[in-house]
């Protein structure tokens, strides 16, 4: 009884933080992204500094956890106390709501294509992609798939997926950066099924998408369909949100690794024309630097993303399966050339969508 009651907790828990993150979206966004004058202080000079990271939909429990360690740091190396306000929605979302005027410091989104829009939009300075580590991300993921315990319906990959009687709770392209990354991974599954014959890959792939039972705008709000509200047999979830389920409900859910899927790569950027007005520049550097930190990587592995540092990664071996099979951006000809392919209007997605 008390296990009910605590993961009771955790789904108010998890559905107030949706809420919460989309008042705050919307709040800011609304006010033409100003925050009130007094909350920056005098900027960097100030005693106070707050910055504003706008992220994507599942790493909320991930930035609570590092801002603390974060605040710890930044306060004994500069002796300034500094806040972080969070803003959570589906990644595509997320950058239309910057580029709209919601005032982020920082960006933290699900792919490297949502960070460009801002990019040219004038707002993030060119060159952000090799600012930081790695392509600027400091941790990775992929997409699996989750069903429910005993696994009735027999999903073993993504096949199974396209047959019929089988309900499928995904996030929509459109918003969703997880909801890309999973596409392309059945994509490129159906590459090698039929030997890139494209017309049997459309016919496929849309199968999957015919089978959608819900499509929510973002990859939290896909799993609270599927986990809280009961709907569907199988959730192509990331990673991090098939394991944090599973840690919290052990009884209920499996995770089926599919045999082919792709290595997602979160990106972070400054935004330098909110950051210069706000005299947060070297704040916010600090802030997506410290995300490199071996203390940081441990507390992304701790929140079922995986390390960026290897070292740190192989501490995880029992959390991942290091030996999937995972496809690349770099296999549709980066992320640009992925967008105009597949999600851009009256592109592969509107087609086989519209059927």
């Amino acid at each position: 009884m008390n296990g009910m009651k605590q993961n009771g907790l955790k789904l108010m828990k998890r559905t107030t933080a949706i809420a919460l993150s989309a008042v705050m979206a919307f709040s800011l966004a609304a006010c033409g992204g100003k925050k009130d004058a007094g909350s920056k202080g005098d900027g960097e000079s100030g005693d106070k500094i707050t910055l504003t990271n706008v992220s994507y939909d599942p790493t909320r429990e991930l930035y609570q956890e590092y801002n603390k360690i974060f605040a710890d740091y930044y306060k004994e190396e500069t002796g300034k106390e500094i806040e972080v306000v969070q803003s959570h929605g589906g990644s595509g979302a997320q950058a239309r709501s910057v580029i709209e005027g919601n005032d982020a410091d920082v960006v933290t989104l699900a792919l490297a294509h949502d960070i460009t829009s801002i990019e040219n939009a004038g707002m993030i300075e060119s060159g952000w992609l090799d600012e930081f580590e790695g392509n600027s991300s400091p941790y990775k993921s992929t997409i699996v798939l989750l069903v429910r315990k005993g696994n009735e319906k027999n999903i073993k990959d993504w096949d199974d997926l396209a047959k019929d009687g089988i309900d499928v709770i995904a996030p929509d392209p459109k918003s969703s950066g997880a909801a890309d990354w999973g596409f392309l991974a059945m994509w490129y599954y159906a590459k090698e099924q039929f030997n890139g014959d494209e017309e049997k890959m459309k016919e496929f792939v849309g199968k999957i998408y015919g089978n959608v039972l819900v499509m929510d705008s973002g990859a939290r709000g896909a799993t609270t369909t599927f986990v809280e509200n009961k709907q569907g047999d199988v959730l192509v979830a990331w990673e991090n949100e098939a394991l944090l389920t599973l840690a919290e409900y052990p009884q209920d859910y499996e995770m089926v690794t599919p045999s082919i899927s792709i290595l997602a790569e979160p990106s972070v950027a400054i935004v330098d024309e909110n950051a210069d007005k706000n005299g947060t520049q070297e704040a916010a550097k600090e802030y997506l630097s410290y995300l490199y930190t071996e203390d940081a990587q441990r507390i992304i592995g701790k929140n079922y993303y995986r390390p960026s540092d290897e070292k740190v990664l192989k501490e995880f071996k029992d959390t991942f399966d290091l030996s999937v099979n995972l496809c690349t951006i770099d296999d549709f000809g980066g992320w640009d050339q992925a967008y105009e392919d597949f999600f851009a209007d009256d592109a592969i997605f509107d087609e086989i969508y519209s059927k």
